[in-house]
């Protein structure tokens, strides 16, 4: 199984997820895929040695993940304080893989029914998710 981890600003989002899925996970392939160096850097330093930087990864490893998870941003051109680009957006809402969006309150929109959850029980959720896609 591929898992393709997309985070961008500073990763600890994505970091965060991929140390739960390598717990969960050892044999996974985590691909950690960040819009920017920093993001890809901090996402590796959770347990991967598999990561990419910018755009065309985002474009690329999209086509090849069996499953992409990330914050809700991921999906919205623009968002991430403009480091997702419209091309980023298109190629990750567009893939034909589950994907699984983390819900942020720092961006616009906003996501009814989910609360106020702390963002540690979003990411165990999708990695419970994750799992059942797995099992």
């Amino acid at each position: 199984m591929r898992i393709m981890v997309m985070d961008g600003q500073g990763g600890g989002v994505g970091r965060s997820l991929v140390e739960e899925l390598r717990a969960r996970f050892p044999e996974a392939e985590i691909v950690a895929v960040g819009t920017n160096a920093a993001a890809t850097a901090n996402m590796m330093k959770g347990g991967t040695a598999v990561g990419a930087t910018g755009e065309n990864a985002v474009a690329y490893n999209s086509k090849r993940a069996d499953v992409i998870a990330g914050p809700i941003g991921i999906v919205m051109a623009n968002a991430m304080l403009g480091e997702i680009t419209p091309r980023m957006a298109e190629a990750v809402a567009s893939a034909d893989v589950p994907i699984l969006l983390i819900p942020m309150s720092r961006c616009s929109a906003q996501v009814m029914g989910t609360g106020e959850r702390k963002l540690a029980d979003n990411i165990r959720e999708t990695a419970d998710r994750i799992a059942r896609l797995c099992g």
